[in-house]
């Protein structure tokens, strides 16, 4: 619609004339509608044409609506800032003008009609009319385009289309022509398949091949000429005949075979044709099956009849066998790789077969010379035992044994008239050792009692082993038990049996060992009268009878400690029963009262009842005592010689904790008669040695040898078996490397022989309270090596353990220096058990350093509140009374507010109970602190935080590890259970 005027400004008729009136549309808007709905170009503002009043009417009854032309027009003023009034100013004239005159005239069809004047069109509506017609006039153009671009692609479509259809045309004429004329050599019996094609052309090439190698004669289809009669025949033309029929024979089965060649390489090259042909067919399908799809796909034209389609197929197929050929070729390669690689493989699995095989005849004939030996071996070990006899028996080896200071070694002093005993760190035994005692000594020793009982002495001596009988030492007690024939268990008749004289008697049970008692320090009785070597009876019977009614007190008291732990004991003048009964011999080993009667007892009863398992034999039975370093020799080995003999020279094999090893002795070497071989003296060097007797071995490699196990000689004239003997000593191996094991971390142990060391093993670990563990151990002196080892310690972060305890061994001075460098504690000590106090010392001072270096890094769990009413500072430092709800609060323990953000309040530095100075808070005190924040200086009571919320120790996982390992015993399990609630308040892992 076009936009209305104005409205009138005077009275009422005015409005009223007005509004009878039929509203005017203005002339630029007629102008605009029109040129809309006739689409045609708006007329030119210069010389507008009036049409005749008719003419315009029909043009009227025949334009369409203009209300879409308008609204365009109007959105397009409005964009351009031209008002709909303004346009307007001279309305009220025109109506002024048109007062009088009447209403137009309309049509039958209501619209308007009748003469009508020119209208008059605006600058502004003449503008609007150009830039329209401009927008026509390019949208014209661009559909002219439009339809000549759809008119080029239809005649592109309609050409290929065209070629497409000639393309198809041309194939169905050539595929007719080509039915046609099979069809026609069908009908004439001329037509061939390829296959066909292929074979004939095959046995052509046969053909071809007979004729050049001479196999097929031009006349053989021929027929034969008549013969010739009434010719004689002799026998040249019989000879001649016949050699013409063995010919002719002869070139048919040649033809014959020739023609089986051709017909199968004919068979072949058809079956290979008849699968091309197949494969041909369903390349035609598929390519049929493009073609019904519409495929773009142009297939050219190949020209030429039926001769140069067979040329093209002649052309495949010499392609086909040139590819055959080449195939074939490197097929033929292929399969020599193959077989070249077939054949190598072969190869080598043949010889690792034989290897392998080699490997196992070896090792089957090695097994078998080992068995065949250790068979030789057996037999003359049998031989060898079965050649003893009780006319020669060797040296019966005793061993001593009894708790720690009950008189062991001091009553082997007065057989041996030595003071061994003395010498020795705090005058007990830590070491095991040996003493031969000859004939004559034994002789001297017992012969009154011998003469008393008609006894013929025919022992070649006696060795006795001497054992430590401090607690520790079980390893070197239960060592000795294992070698020995016969016990002497000493009891101390003023404390009757001990802790280590019962361990002494379950071991000697255990190993079912006979075994006497000797009743030491009988010279402690009441006013009892020494008689210095005296036989006991008979020094008895000189004492008192008050001395002798104590005496006869405490032995039943003993006999009674005796039965109880299931023996029956007697003395020995009164025991009958000797198999049964334990016999009892009175000693004092300070004056020697009742040696002699301990001698003649042990001579009676290996010489009487155990001769049977004393006599001699030529087989090696040798063990080892004790490893241990000696200057000037290096490390030897003590060994108890109890059977055979051993050579000076001898290949020694001997079980150590790194295998086997083969060492040749060097020097046998034992200390002269009624000496201790523990002892260092003036040792006899033998080029031949007899058991029974302790020997001192030197030789190399013996530096890991394994106390307790076998030697044994290797003597390959006698069919030994070198890997037969290897097994042999490292039988008990696993058994006995247990008492040498070590820790991950701990001290270092350093010991003068192996039986000290497995002692000082067993009483850091079992008897130490806590157990101390052991890093590493050695045997001998200490060096600076074992030093450096030491220090490694400090390294790992573990200075308790940076530490050498050395029991019965020198150290180097170099070593000493290095020791103060690296900080490595060395405790030396003779006496077992004062390396234990030791350490412990330095041990629990390592600990307090710690602790007190600790005390910075841990804090103690501890929740207190904010006394009201009880602030004395509220800045710098902040003095607050609190009360402790938990825990225990320290001086130095962090506080936060974790209600307040995890606030940090501060350190406390001071706290104060009634009136006094303390260090701790324990639950339930109310106390004042003094708070300090060294990071926040400007922490201020009632500004940061008030009393609402409780105070925290401020906890974190390096002050709860420092806790658990320092001050696990200060805190209760209130305290720890408080720490796991703080661990989760604080999100601690």
């Amino acid at each position: 619609m076009p936009p209305k005027g104005k409205k009138n400004k005077g009275g009422g008729k005015k409005k009223a004339a007005a509004t009878d009136k039929p509203q005017e549309e203005d002339d630029d808007w007629a102008i605009l509608n029109e040129a809309a709905a006739t689409d045609e170009p708006a007329p030119a503002p210069a010389e507008p044409e009036v049409p005749d009043a008719p003419a315009a009417a029909a043009e009227e009854d025949a334009a369409p609506p203009a209300a879409p032309a308008v609204d365009a027009a109007a959105a397009f003023l409005a964009n351009m800032g031209v008002s709909e009034g303004g346009e307007k100013k001279d309305k009220k004239k025109d109506k002024k003008k048109g007062k009088g005159k009447g209403k137009p005239k309309k049509d039958a069809d209501g619209e308007e009609g009748g003469d009508k004047k020119p209208e008059k069109i605006s600058a502004q509506g003449r503008l609007v009319a150009e830039r329209l017609r401009k927008q026509q006039e390019e949208e014209e153009r661009v559909r002219k385009l439009q339809e000549e671009e759809e008119a080029r692609v239809r005649a592109e479509e309609e050409a290929e289309a065209a070629k497409l259809r000639a393309i198809e045309d041309e194939k169905q004429k050539k595929k007719d022509a080509k039915k046609a004329k099979d069809d026609a050599k069908k009908a004439a019996g001329t037509y061939m398949t390829k296959a066909e094609k292929a074979k004939a052309r095959a046995a052509a090439e046969r053909r071809e091949q007979m004729k050049a190698a001479g196999l097929f004669r031009e006349d053989i289809d021929k027929t034969p000429s008549k013969p010739v009669y009434g010719k004689k025949k002799g026998k040249d033309d019989k000879k001649k005949k016949e050699e013409e029929a063995k010919k002719k024979a002869e070139e048919e089965a040649a033809a014959k075979a020739a023609e089986e060649a051709a017909a199968k390489a004919a068979e072949e090259a058809a079956a290979a044709a008849e699968e091309e042909d197949e494969g041909a067919d369903d390349w035609e399908n598929v390519a049929d099956e493009w073609d019904a799809e519409g495929s773009d796909i142009e297939i050219p034209d190949i020209g030429g009849g039926d001769d140069e389609s067979d040329e093209d197929e002649d052309l495949v197929e010499k392609e086909r066998r040139k590819e055959e050929a080449e195939l074939k070729k490197k097929g033929i390669e292929k399969a020599k790789r193959d077989a070249a690689a077939e054949a190598r493989k072969k190869e080598i699995e043949a010889m690792e077969a034989q290897m392998a095989e080699e490997a196992d005849k070896a090792e089957r004939e090695a097994e078998m010379k080992k068995l065949e030996a250790r068979k030789r071996r057996m037999e003359r070990e049998a031989e060898e035992a079965a050649a003893r006899s009780t006319d020669d028996l060797r040296s019966p080896i005793c061993c001593i044994m009894g708790h720690v200071d009950t008189g062991k070694t001091k009553l082997l002093d007065k057989i041996r008239q030595t003071n061994v005993q003395s010498g020795e760190a705090g005058g007990i035994t830590q070491q095991i050792g040996a003493t031969y005692f000859p004939p004559e000594k034994l002789l001297e020793k017992t012969q009154k009692l011998n003469d008393d009982l008609g006894l013929v002495m025919k022992l070649p001596g006696l060795l006795v082993i001497d054992t430590p009988g401090h607690e520790a030492f079980s390893n070197l007690r239960s060592r000795g038990s294992s070698l020995c024939d016969i016990a002497i268990l000493v009891i101390d008749l003023m404390h009757g049996l001990e802790q280590q004289t019962i361990e002494s008697i379950e071991m000697l049970r255990k190993k079912k060992c006979p075994f006497v008692v000797a009743l030491n320090k009988v010279d402690r009785c009441y006013m009892w009268k020494e008689n210095e070597g005296l036989e006991f009876r008979d020094t008895l019977a000189l004492q008192e009878e008050a001395t002798q009614a104590e005496f006869r007190d405490r032995m039943m008291g003993v006999r009674t400690q005796l039965n109880e732990k299931g023996l029956n004991a007697e003395l020995y003048w009164e025991n009958t029963e000797l198999a049964s009964t334990v016999s009892m011999i009175p000693t004092s080993a300070h004056s020697g009262e009742g040696v002699n009667d301990l001698l003649h007892m042990i001579v009676r009863l290996t010489q009487e009842r155990m001769a049977q398992s004393l006599m001699y034999s030529n087989t090696l039975q040798c063990t080892i005592l004790e490893v241990k370093v000696i200057d000037g020799l290096g490390c030897t080995v003590d060994v108890i010689l109890v059977n055979g003999e051993m050579n000076a020279g001898d290949q020694l094999v001997v079980c150590t904790t790194n295998g086997p090893v083969v060492a040749q002795a060097r020097a046998l070497l034992t200390p002269p008669p009624n000496r201790e071989l523990r002892i260092k003296a003036q040792y006899i060097n033998h080029d031949n040695i007899k058991a029974a007797i302790g020997v001192k071995i030197c030789a190399q490699g013996l530096e890991h040898a394994v106390a307790g196990s076998p030697i044994m000689v290797y003597s390959p004239e006698k069919g030994d078996d070198l890997n037969d003997i290897k097994e042999e000593v490292m039988k008990d191996f696993s058994s006995l490397q247990t008492n040498l094991a070590t820790d991950a971390e701990g001290v270092f142990a350093q010991a003068s022989t192996l039986g000290a060391l497995e002692a000082l093993l067993e009483f850091l670990r079992n008897e130490c309270k806590p157990p101390i563990p052991v890093h590493a151990v050695a045997i001998g002196p200490i060096f600076k090596r074992d030093v450096m080892r030491a220090g490694l310690m400090h390294q790992k972060g573990l200075p308790q353990f940076a530490t050498i305890l050395a029991f019965d061994v020198p150290i180097d001075n170099d070593a000493v220096t290095l020791a103060e460098e690296l900080n490595v504690k060395i405790f030396t000590a003779d006496i077992i058990y004062h390396l234990f106090d030791q350490y412990t010392r330095h041990l629990a001072a390592t600990l307090e350093a710690e602790k007190e270096k600790a005390k910075e890094i841990a804090v103690f769990p501890s929740l207190c509140k904010i006394l009201p009413n009880h602030v004395f500072n509220q800045k710098d430092p902040i003095i607050v009374g609190v009360e402790v709800l938990e825990g225990i609060l320290k001086v130095g323990t962090p506080l936060c507010i974790p209600h307040n953000n995890f606030l940090q309040v501060g350190r406390v530095t001071s706290i104060e109970s009634n009136h006094q100075q303390v260090d701790r808070a324990k639950k339930g005190t109310q106390c004042a602190i003094s708070i300090v924040n060294d990071g926040n200086p400007n922490m201020m009571f009632g500004r940061q935080f008030t009393d609402e919320h409780p105070l925290y120790s401020e906890l974190n996982r390096t002050s709860i590890d420092s806790l658990k390992k320092y001050f696990k015993d200060d805190l209760s399990n209130a305290d720890w259970k408080l720490v796991v609630k703080l661990k989760t308040v604080f999100s601690i892992i």
